[in-house]
């Protein structure tokens, strides 16, 4: 069958999920059922996506779909699985994907006892609300993995949104989503912290938000260009420990909650720009 063809039900629809689904949808995919605990937001979501059935967890409507993508959380995917998994005995013919950055396809076994095809396909991408999704999923970077016939459909998607994929090893999978942690939500907990800085200096809120929008993102292409070390800049680069004793001092008046951050990072900033901090230099 087309894949495009293929009836798919969304199984536990997020912020992720009614994206991808209504990126489907555009593309010409049939997103034919959309369930969730909650009819209410099976119904919200299939109005996002702009189709779909609304159906149970356990309504046999899920049985006759081609495709199931489960779109729940990390904790909710084995237990779900497990519960649709049993709505039929054979499940052959059938490719079962789950979109999970830090679970392997292996959690999705119920279905591949039955003879099904399992993968998983994750976008290293932020997606805030849904709306922000069907911008920033086209074109994004898609890790994959699983059975062939899982991950050749995954690619089939990603490929019509404008996407790349690229193979995740499964027992890998955690360390992959701690990189994407180690700069998507952390990065914005340290913007958040900067605002106050800024804000104490004598920027407006809207101002600050302006200028560090401005220098992440340039920071962020010239890592891309020259990579770690060239990229990085600042005083712990240059070996100028009296600022860094400066900052230091201001931050433990000011914001000392943020302190045992700062230090941390400085000594990774050091180790990657080869410098050693003077003993004095980050305080007790």
């Amino acid at each position: 069958m087309n894949a495009r063809k293929q009836p798919i039900a969304i199984v536990g629809p997020g912020r992720l999920g009614q994206a991808l689904g209504r990126l489907l949808n555009e593309e010409g995919f049939l997103v034919a059922y959309v369930a969730a605990r909650r009819r209410a937001a099976a119904r919200s979501a299939v109005r996002f996506i702009g189709t779909g059935v609304v159906v149970g967890m356990d309504s046999p409507e899920l049985a006759a779909a081609s495709v199931i993508l489960f779109t729940t959380s990390d904790a909710a995917l084995a237990p779900v699985a497990r519960q649709v998994a049993a709505l039929r005995k054979d499940w052959r013919g059938r490719v079962i994907l789950h979109t999970s950055g830090s679970v392997p396809a292996s959690v999705l076994l119920p279905f591949k006892r039955r003879g099904a095809a399992i993968g998983s396909l994750h976008p290293f991408q932020t997606i805030p609300y849904p709306s922000v999704g069907i911008r920033n999923l086209r074109g994004c970077m898609w890790g994959i993995e699983g059975d062939p016939a899982a991950r050749r459909l995954a690619k089939r998607w990603v490929k019509a949104i404008n996407g790349t994929t690229f193979q995740i090893r499964a027992g890998k999978k955690t360390l992959y989503h701690a990189a994407a942690f180690m700069v998507c939500p952390t990065l914005v907990t340290l913007m958040h912290h900067s605002v106050k800085l800024l804000k104490l200096s004598g920027a407006s809120e809207i101002i600050a938000r302006a200028m560090l929008s401005k220098i992440v993102a340039e920071t962020a292409g010239n890592f891309f260009v020259f990579g770690s070390r060239r990229a990085l800049t600042g005083p712990a680069v240059r070996g100028d420990w009296e600022t860094i004793q400066k900052h230091v001092a201001e931050l433990r008046r000011v914001i000392p909650e943020v302190l045992p951050a700062y230090r941390e990072l400085v000594r990774l900033m050091a180790a990657l720009a080869g410098r050693s901090i003077p003993a004095k230099v980050l305080g007790p």
